[in-house]
């Protein structure tokens, strides 16, 4: 099994500041469709009766899909932080060959989501099967997947993400009805404050409600699409795996779904309430709506979504009010790690994991941010030695609870954590950081996982193959590896993050292209392990080969390494030791 690949970065000389501006300019007229929303001209699907009325939408390849379906009304006005409503009935036909809009946001992390939305009218889902009409019932029909695009919970969308190939199940796996969905964002989504919270809704985690409401929308409609709502599976990759997580500890989303896929990875620890209505009710006072009544909750609501998200955040950052998903009592009543560690959580057998480098994410994305603030002038690196130190002393004397929350971390932390990770055990200072940003997430993933199996069935599985296409423009230095969101292209086919991504390969050329050759073969592997999981709860369909069921056993073969030429597995402990995971669990606090 190779699971470090060797990389060599060749410097190249600075281009022309000319041919950096054409190649630039060219880079940003790329549009941010992808083929299902330019196929108006497909032929049509057959009608389909919804509860909320009749919907038509084209076939491509033997796929029928369906864009940009209302599952609830635009949380707008009135119904701004509330739980969604029903949407309007329509009597006409909905004309479902495009996309609809995208729930607002800013912080759009380089060129990984974007262009800016402002329109609160965004909760729509799409559908992607094979069958129209065949759904009869638990036990008619064909599996579902309902997907929750990532996005760190204040950005995203559905847009970009072609379910075709799972819905066909590609030429290993199962067909499988997919329904990819937009839900709120933000402050928008994940928002507390006395004002709204004491109106006697369920409050705070809006973004949550929202999937709920969609997944009310498939029991009842997806039958009529070919699938069985007796056979759900919720998943999601980073805040979509989260959200996914926070269906499962939510006693609101019984019986809605039986499997749970964490792409980038199982949650381990939840902000509190306390935190987010300190925060909510830090911006309400920024924003001009102080007070804890009636009249605070309606100068929210009075709000334009360009001044509440000149509040949330820039290009590149958060601002200081937001919050994702919180224990709020209610929605999501316990803690990760008090669910995991009780069994107290909607009980349904799980596909986890993670990619091999989700540091090196961050790492672009802040990289990016600095070269082009100082265009035509690219010459920085991704990090330094020094900033490579001042990082993590920053980092490690600062709080360590949820969310950055308290407490702190102990005196010494930073220092045990730079000699754990000296730079003389890496190349670059690049690949320290990746390591070092990377593993104490996936040890966070080890840890829930390990809770998990004592549950339900669990298979884990890391992502190793760390030379597929990625999205971002090349930076001096900048190595993608194995990148948090890099594997989402081999589930659906051409991802490239938001309008302003475009696939490169080699990864840091110029060059573009999408997946391609033996990277084909990986792609039909995970689509069938996906729509083989969604079927059965088993990735595998049936047995435990080549993927063996989670087990902590010693010498015992635990996690899927995808990757290429071929899959393998490793034991826990493997995976332990590669990321540092038993000095992890002397630093980390849930």
């Amino acid at each position: 099994m190779t699971r470090q690949g060797k990389h060599t970065f060749v410097a190249r000389a600075p281009r022309q500041s000319l041919r950096r501006a054409l190649l630039l300019g060219a880079f940003l007229a790329v549009g941010a469709l992808s083929t299902p929303a330019l196929a108006r001209d497909k032929p049509s699907t057959p009608l389909v009766m919804t509860t909320g009325g009749p919907v038509q939408g084209f076939v491509q390849d033997g796929v029928h899909i369906f864009l940009g379906i209302p599952y609830a009304a635009p949380p707008v006005g009135a119904w701004r932080w509330r739980p969604p409503q029903p949407p309007e009935q329509r009597q006409d036909v909905l004309d479902a060959t495009a996309y609809a809009n995208t729930c607002p946001q800013v912080t759009t992390l380089g060129v990984f989501a974007g262009p800016t939305s402002i329109t609160e009218d965004c909760l729509y889902l799409n559908v992607f099967t094979t069958t129209v009409g065949d759904g009869n019932g638990p036990g008619g029909g064909h599996p579902v997947l309902v997907w929750i695009h990532g996005g760190g919970n204040v950005d995203g969308a559905s847009n970009d993400y072609d379910g075709s190939k799972l819905a066909t199940g590609g030429p290993l796996g199962s067909a499988t009805v997919v329904v990819t969905l937009n839900y709120r964002l933000g402050l928008l989504g994940f928002f507390a404050h006395p004002a709204l919270d004491n109106e006697g809704h369920p409050f705070g985690n809006y973004g949550i409600l929202d999937i709920q409401e969609a997944l009310r929308w498939v029991q009842r409609n997806i039958a009529a699409f070919g699938g069985d709502p007796g056979n759900v599976t919720l998943g999601g990759q980073s805040a979509g795996a989260q959200d996914t997580g926070a269906n499962v500890l939510s006693p609101l989303s019984a019986d809605l779904f039986h499997h749970a896929i964490y792409q980038s990875s199982p949650p381990s620890v939840l902000p509190s309430l306390a935190r987010a209505l300190e925060r909510g009710t830090n911006f309400a006072t920024a924003a001009g709506c102080p007070g804890t009544d009636a009249g605070a909750a309606a100068c929210l609501r009075a709000l334009s979504i360009p001044q509440i998200l000149q509040l949330q955040g820039t290009a590149n950052a958060n601002g200081p009010y937001i919050n994702g998903p919180m224990v709020d009592g209610t929605i999501i009543p316990r803690t990760p790690l008090e669910a995991w560690t009780t069994g107290t959580f909607n009980r349904v057998p799980v596909l986890g994991g993670n990619v091999q480098d989700e540091g090196t994410f961050s790492i672009g994305i802040s990289q990016y941010f600095s070269v082009f603030a100082s265009f035509p002038n690219t010459a920085q690196v991704p990090i330094s030695a020094e900033q490579y130190v001042a990082s993590l002393t920053a980092i490690y004397t600062g709080p360590a609870g949820p969310g950055g929350t308290p407490p702190a971390y102990p005196p010494g932390t930073d220092t045990a954590v730079l000699a754990e990770y000296p730079l003389t055990s890496y190349a670059t200072p690049m690949l320290a950081y990746d390591a070092v940003t990377t593993q104490p997430g996936t040890c966070r993933a080890n840890k829930a996982l390990g809770l998990l199996s004592q549950w339900v069935p669990v298979y884990a599985y890391e992502f190793n193959y760390q030379d597929a296409p990625y999205y971002f423009p090349p930076m001096p230095g900048f190595l993608p590896l194995a990148a948090h969101t890099i594997d989402i292209q081999f589930l659906f086919p051409g991802w490239h993050g938001g309008a302003l991504g475009v696939n490169h390969t080699p990864q840091n050329t110029w060059t573009t292209g999408e997946i391609s050759g033996p990277e084909i073969t990986l792609s039909d592997q995970l689509v069938a392990f996906w729509t083989h999981f969604a079927r059965t709860g088993n990735p595998n369909g049936s047995g435990d080969v080549p993927w063996p069921l989670y087990t902590t056993q010693a010498g015992a073969p635990a996690y899927l390494s995808q990757n290429i030429p071929s899959l393998s597995t490793f034991t826990n402990a493997q995976y332990r030791a590669d990321h540092h995971c038993d000095f992890w669990d002397t630093i980390l606090v849930y």
